[in-house]
């Protein structure tokens, strides 16, 4: 097999787990290739003419596949919760619940989450090696002073280590007593944005994601979900290339 893609590749290709996670199964024998065991990870398969199985289960090459969902206010970004809360998926036809999610957004908070069963290409995007850009609008309560801002710039110090915005504007909009700013990050730490603000003596009442590196939120409302455009799926492989090149 000294052509075709590697097995983990296709396996995560074809939306049964993500490339780490086939990996595994590989080691643990779940995995044949043509009526055969294969543990080794550097074997290549042929998606065209080799019959892949998965503890017996027939595996296709599957058709690349995307979704942009706007999430709305309580929900979490999860397929199963303990708690019980409602969650993403949800949102979506039952023949997408076995999508990998890109950028968890929390419970509070609303706007774009991607659904993929391109395993490889979700983690690239989700690693903070790559830097992919995500832009939020906030509503904040609180002293947003210049002084506020020129922090979020430099960087705040956090109990997980310093963090900083790419930039931030200032919006019109705003309720009452608040302040709407328009944030670029390119990294995701869990309620990274939120935290931000807790250590500059604000609260943010709004939190919205209105884009995940190339993919805009747009006009989609809340709930609401659409397939992403030949063009999107293009920009988002070509995400973290240049750095593997």
């Amino acid at each position: 097999m000294s052509e075709g893609v590697r097995l983990q590749k296709f396996l995560s290709q074809a939306g049964v787990a993500s490339r780490r996670a086939a990996e595994a199964l590989i080691v643990a024998g779940r995995v044949r290739v043509n009526g055969v065991v294969v543990t080794e990870l550097g074997t290549k398969v042929d998606p065209a003419t080799d019959k892949v199985e998965v503890d017996g289960k027939r595996v296709g090459a599957a058709e690349r596949l995307w979704l942009a969902l706007h999430k709305p206010r309580d929900y979490v970004t999860t397929r199963d919760d303990p708690e019980g809360r409602r969650t993403v998926y949800e949102l979506v036809p039952p023949e997408y619940h076995g999508l990998f999610y890109v950028g968890r957004l929390d419970y509070e908070s609303e706007g774009l989450v991607l659904l993929t069963n391109e395993g490889e290409v979700a983690n690239r995007l989700m690693h903070p090696r790559y830097g992919t850009e995500r832009i939020y609008e906030v509503d904040v309560r609180g002293d947003v002073s210049p002084v506020a801002l020129r922090a979020l710039r430099a960087g705040v110090e956090l109990e997980d280590g310093p963090a900083r915005v790419q930039d931030v504007v200032r919006l019109k909009g705003a309720p009452a007593g608040q302040v709407r700013l328009r944030l670029t990050l390119n990294e995701g730490r869990n309620r990274e944005v939120r935290r931000l603000f807790r250590a500059l003596g604000c609260v943010v009442e709004r939190l919205i994601r209105t884009s995940y590196g190339p993919v805009r939120l747009g006009s989609l409302a809340p709930g609401k979900w659409r397939r992403l455009s030949a063009n999107e799926m293009l920009a988002l492989s070509a995400v973290g290339r240049e750095s593997t090149a």
